[in-house]
């Protein structure tokens, strides 16, 4: 996984907005780069709509959101209609960027093992280098968690 201090990894990936996102054109601002399983599913709906309720303030203090999963574009496109989503969803079908990141990791549940998201966020300074990350994320105040951190 990337750690704090490190360069972040550019990528260039389609978003539900009609448009590729490259890391690297939004140098001069800050990114909440948040790594999220699945669409439509309780915990990643509560982590979206967290986010959204916050976009605004994100905005004043520089900062955009975007979030990444695996799903299509169409699976993005339904979640952020059913949710009101306004800022960019990332889709990374072949999860280079989930590796790049070290997010894409072998998991648990029932016993059965399989590969997944690990729910993590980035956050990335104006000159592209990761200044916080946050692991393991619990979706309750996270979002109020870095925008906190932010505005310290």
């Amino acid at each position: 996984m990337l750690k704090e201090g490190q360069k972040a990894v550019n990528f260039s990936l389609p978003s539900n907005l009609g448009k590729d996102i490259s890391l690297k054109d939004l140098a001069g601002k800050k990114v909440v780069l948040y790594f999220y399983p699945k669409d439509n599913t309780p915990g990643c709906t509560l982590e979206a709509r967290d986010f959204q309720a916050l976009k605004n303030e994100f905005e004043k203090n520089n900062t955009l959101i975007l979030g990444i999963s695996k799903d299509t574009i169409k699976s993005h496109n339904k979640f952020a209609e059913k949710e009101y989503l306004s800022f960019p969803l990332l889709s990374d079908e072949n999860c280079s960027t989930c590796e790049a990141y070290g997010v894409w990791a072998e998991k648990s549940m029932c016993g059965k093992k399989y590969m997944g998201i690990n729910r993590t966020t980035f956050l990335i300074n104006e000159e592209g280098f990761i200044e916080k990350v946050w692991e393991n994320v619990s979706v309750t105040c996270h979002a109020t968690t870095i925008l906190r951190y932010i505005m310290r």
